[in-house]
């Protein structure tokens, strides 16, 4: 998922925006970790989980990267009212489907499935029996990239 960000991340330009979808653990911060190298920015890349969004400066000169969680947004008011500045930046929002409409006109939908039913919990409410570690790190993901709309 990493060296797939990094190559996604040195393409990108200010003004673009990229919606990551995926259960827990799929691997969108790993993805954003890639994609902030390949980017070129300061780290390092957390989930934004609880701060809602973060923003990290580029180190070469290019655009800072605001990554932003909408998990716990209620809808796309909150995730305008955070007014970032989608112009001048590369735009990541985890869980942002059907939020992200007035951000940009157009934007990169990244969903990303990963092996259920295996090893460790597949939801907050799983089967927590088994370690975090057990949550299929290794298996191979299916990434499906589409722009929108």
């Amino acid at each position: 998922m990493e060296e797939l960000g990094r190559r996604i991340g040195e393409r990108l330009v200010a003004g673009d925006l990229l919606v990551l979808t995926g259960p827990l653990g799929a691997g969108k911060t790993t993805l954003t970790r890639g994609i902030a190298a390949g980017l070129g920015v300061r780290g390092p890349i957390q989930s934004p989980t609880f701060v809602i969004a973060r923003t990290h400066p580029s180190l070469v000169g290019g655009a800072p990267l605001v990554h932003a969680d909408a998990y716990r947004l209620g809808d796309a008011m909150e995730l305008d009212d955070l007014d970032i500045d989608a112009d001048a930046s590369v735009v990541i929002v985890e869980w942002g489907r059907g939020k992200v409409e007035g951000l940009r006109e157009s934007w990169w939908d990244i969903e990303i499935a990963r092996p259920v039913g295996g090893r460790g919990a597949d939801t907050m409410c799983g089967d927590l029996s088994r370690s975090a570690e057990d949550l299929d790190a290794d298996a191979p993901r299916v990434v499906t990239i589409t722009r929108r709309p």
